[in-house]
């Protein structure tokens, strides 16, 4: 600087450096400073939310009173109680499963120890496959139709039918099955026919052939024929019907409304099939007979009136009865298997052809059964049918 401007400028100097010094703090300051939309900021002030919560809540000078300043105390030190009890509920509950593990292996220990040395390791396995084991689904399925069975006979003595859908079912097992039923009944019977009046012939009891036609046909070959039509045709639909609701759900929607699916869909179809496999039992029998007289006469040369003579003489009406039980007998269980599998059904749609094949497959097998049983129980003995028509 020059002496001349030195008196004048000495104070602009000072007031300079004085300003650099006294700004820079601000400067410095406000250079980091964050703004109030910045996520650090928020993120601050919800760190700093909780300490100062605290710090509102201890002060004793922003309440009017004490007893709002002990609620207040109160409510913090509930929330905080609330959160160590969780915690420690969930503790109690992992030591309980902890304990739990602990005395089941304390018995398979103590199992073990009772067995000798040269034992344990089979007995160690033995043990793992009887805890690992499970009921196969068969023996699931045969303890869900015996319950169903019984609770579809309950229903049917308490008087909870539903009629419409009686009435629909009974239309799909006995008119709708009736042609089939019909036309295999008499093809069986005019099979028989040629086999007994060939040999009979031969024997010269011709006269005895349609006694033998009408005992074979009413006891055994009626009934057993015409349930294996119905589990055929209507046993395979009742399985496919309840699977497909089954697998889609609309048992569980018709629950939502409701209404009890054993009530509406399988009490119906249980009760049709009870009513409508002993009249297409006596219709077929008819019908084997009908065809037997027709294929004798027209092709063997035997009189109708020879064969009809001997049948009234061979059959009692007790054997009607008996005939028209194993087929009321058959269609129940027909019913009961077939709305059972389906009722049960799991794995969309390949678990619905699998639970209609396994239903039909298993209703024959007990058809025969239940056939043996029944014929065992009503026909023992001697028995002197054919004496009356030689």
């Amino acid at each position: 600087f020059s002496k001349t401007n030195s008196a004048s400028t000495a104070p602009r100097m000072v007031s300079f450096v004085m300003s650099v010094v006294v700004s820079r703090p601000l400067v410095s300051v406000s250079r980091h400073r964050r703004p109030a939309t910045c996520p650090c900021a928020r993120r601050d002030r919800g760190l700093r939310a909780p300490l100062e919560q605290q710090q509102r809540t201890a002060d004793p000078s922003r309440f009017r009173s004490f007893r709002s300043f002990a609620a207040a105390v109160g409510r913090a030190g509930g929330a905080d109680g609330k959160s160590e009890g969780d915690r420690g509920d969930r503790g109690g509950k992992g030591g309980k499963d902890k304990g739990e593990a602990e005395e089941e292996g304390d018995v398979e220990t103590l199992a073990l120890s009772i067995l000798p040395e040269r034992f344990r390791e089979r007995g160690r396995s033995a043990m793992a496959l009887l805890f690992n084991a499970r009921a196969p689904k068969y023996a699931w399925r045969t303890l869900s139709a015996l319950i169903l069975g019984g609770e579809v006979m309950v229903r049917i003595l308490q008087g909870k039918i539903h009629y419409r859908n009686t009435l629909d079912q009974l239309n799909v097992v006995g008119p709708k099955s009736l042609g089939v039923c019909l036309l295999t009944s008499a093809f069986v019977g005019m099979v028989f026919t040629i086999q007994f009046i060939r040999e009979f012939a031969k024997l010269g009891l011709t006269k005895s052939v349609g006694g033998v036609l009408a005992l074979a046909l009413g006891r055994e070959l009626t009934p057993v024929v015409t349930c294996i039509i119905i589990a055929g045709r209507v046993g395979s639909a009742f399985a496919a019907e309840l699977g497909s609701q089954q697998v889609s759900e609309q048992t569980d929607s018709l629950r939502v409304l409701g209404s009890d699916p054993v009530d509406y869909l399988i009490t119906p179809r249980v009760l049709a099939s009870m009513i409508a496999a002993p009249v297409l039992n006596l219709l077929c029998f008819t019908m084997g007979m009908a065809a037997s007289v027709f294929l004798a006469e027209a092709v063997y040369g035997v009189s109708a009136n020879v064969i009809l003579d001997s049948a009234s003489r061979a059959i009692e009406s007790w054997d009607i009865i008996v005939s028209m039980i194993k087929a009321w007998v058959f269609g129940t269980i027909i019913s009961v298997i077939s709305c059972s599998w389906g009722f049960t059904t799991t794995g969309g749609a390949k678990g619905v052809g699998e639970s209609t094949t396994s239903a039909v497959v298993i209703s024959l097998v007990l058809i025969f059964i239940a056939d043996f049983g029944l014929s065992f129980l009503f026909f023992q003995g001697q028995g002197d049918a054919l004496k009356q028509c030689m």
